[in-house]
């Protein structure tokens, strides 16, 4: 529910798809170990070696470098420079620089978060002094090129027009708001069409000069590289850059729970949102939310919620719940739709549940599936190709995680005990959740309720 931007991804070239295919339908591996390295010029990063399809990709971040760093009044700068690295850069125009990437076979995608710039390259093996050529030059001489700053600019703002018309997301907007406060969570990510017509190019340039440093840059390569290949290769993409970032320091957000908002939308179905206290991945009470969040709501259609509200009384056809993990806020949250009349059961129901587990603990038979779930789809989801075990390496980095995370993590979900779960659900749903209600005649007994406003159309 959380507003997050949806990442800026190129096309795959017509060069690369082939080979790209095999690379996401690789099996996923449950014993890949990843690897620190340090390049010639003492740049850190994590690998992965892999010379069974020869395919290389680099995933990368610079931490802090996201929308929380855009001022009030630039709303959305991060997000458009995210989308202009591969417009063109050094004495290479936006259609030279697209012509380029096509001939060397690169796929290159930039994006930023509420927290971190990220970026990510695959190039074949015997392309990649060319390719790694051509990324140094997106992320260190990026152009900015006022035609190309404008095409991308209204392709955003022609979004924001389109979700104007989303009653869910700007019921998005306003949960963020109403959850963050004044912290730079609650503003919008892809910014406004009041915010993005004002942003310059100077300041696009100020921007990726004070983010993108050394210091906080987080690395992972998995591929037909070696250890030597790939430090030469991170040298020539990142040793230019400076050595520490000039960032605004963030605040944690101090969350607030136990609101109500409700939003009359005339949609088929009422949606139901409720956020609860979270845990920090690095927290040593990590793992007992994590499981419990699990056997609540996870991805599946026999945890505890989605037995009670759509099994067993018919009142959905899903709940979901997820573990938010930003830099400076985590909750989490429970989400599900169904008809207006039946909303106040819904509720009652996921209170009801969440209360049961927290007065009687799990079932421990149950509590034994989960954790067999989670860790056997560990390796599916988040090893089973080249990309996604870049990406889980350098979010590894983000959080500071170490670096055999992966094979700790097993036992770390193994331990949790059925009182470890009771425990936490104890802690967590003592907190009255924030409640959103979004739909036909939601319920505006006493709430805010109101029609929600085009989002900046």
């Amino acid at each position: 529910m959380i507003v997050s931007p949806r990442p800026q991804r190129r096309a795959l070239t017509l060069l690369l798809a082939p080979l790209a295919l095999l690379a996401w339908i690789l099996p996923a591996n449950a014993q890949t170990e990843f690897v620190p390295i340090t390049s010639p010029g003492g740049i850190s990063a994590w690998m992965v070696e892999d010379h069974t399809i020869p395919i290389i990709t680099l995933g990368f971040a610079f931490k802090g470098a996201g929308a929380t760093q855009d001022p009030n009044d630039q709303l959305g700068r991060a997000n458009l420079m995210s989308t202009l690295l591969d417009e063109g850069a050094g004495d290479l125009d936006s259609e030279a620089f697209q012509t380029q990437l096509d001939e060397v076979g690169l796929e290159i995608q930039f994006s930023a978060d509420q927290d971190n710039f990220s970026g990510a390259a695959r190039m074949l093996s015997e392309a990649r002094e060319d390719g790694t050529e051509l990324l140094a030059l997106a992320v260190n001489e990026p152009r900015f090129d006022q035609p190309a700053v404008d095409r991308m600019r209204a392709q955003i703002m022609a979004g924001l027009v389109a979700q104007s018309q989303d009653p869910g997301y700007a019921a998005r907007l306003m949960w963020n708001e109403a959850l963050f406060g004044d912290h730079p969570y609650s503003r919008p990510v892809e910014g406004t069409v009041e915010t993005l017509p004002v942003i310059t190019i100077e300041n696009l340039r100020a921007f990726h000069n004070a983010v993108f440093a050394r210091e906080n840059l987080k690395i992972g390569i998995v591929g037909a590289i070696t250890p030597q290949e790939a430090g030469e290769m991170i040298d020539v993409v990142f040793g230019g850059l400076p050595q520490a970032p000039e960032l605004i320091p963030i605040p944690d957000a101090q969350l607030s729970f136990g609101q109500e908002l409700a939003v009359s939308y005339p949609l088929p179905q009422t949606t139901i949102n409720m956020a609860f206290p979270g845990i920090a991945q690095e927290d040593p009470e990590f793992f007992p939310a994590y499981v419990m969040t699990e056997l609540l709501a996870g991805g599946n259609l026999l945890s505890l919620l989605n037995v009670e509200v759509r099994e067993k009384r018919g009142l959905s056809y899903g709940v979901s719940g997820n573990m938010v993990d930003l830099a400076h806020a985590h909750a989490i949250t429970i989400g599900t739709s169904t008809s207006s009349d039946q909303a106040d059961e819904t509720i009652e129901v996921i209170k009801t549940t969440l209360a049961a587990l927290a007065e009687n603990g799990p079932d421990p038979v149950e509590l034994e599936r989960i954790q067999r779930y989670l860790i056997g789809a560990y390796p599916i989801n988040q090893l089973r190709s080249s990309v996604s075990i870049a990406r889980a390496m350098v979010g590894q980095q983000l959080r500071d995680l170490p670096v055999d995370y992966i094979t700790e993590r097993a036992g770390l979900i193994e331990a949790v005990t059925a009182a470890d779960v009771q425990a936490m659900a104890q802690q967590i749903f003592a907190t009255e959740p924030s409640l959103m209600l979004l739909g036909p005649e939601a319920d505006a007994d006493d709430l805010a309720a109101t029609t929600p406003e085009p989002a900046n159309p």
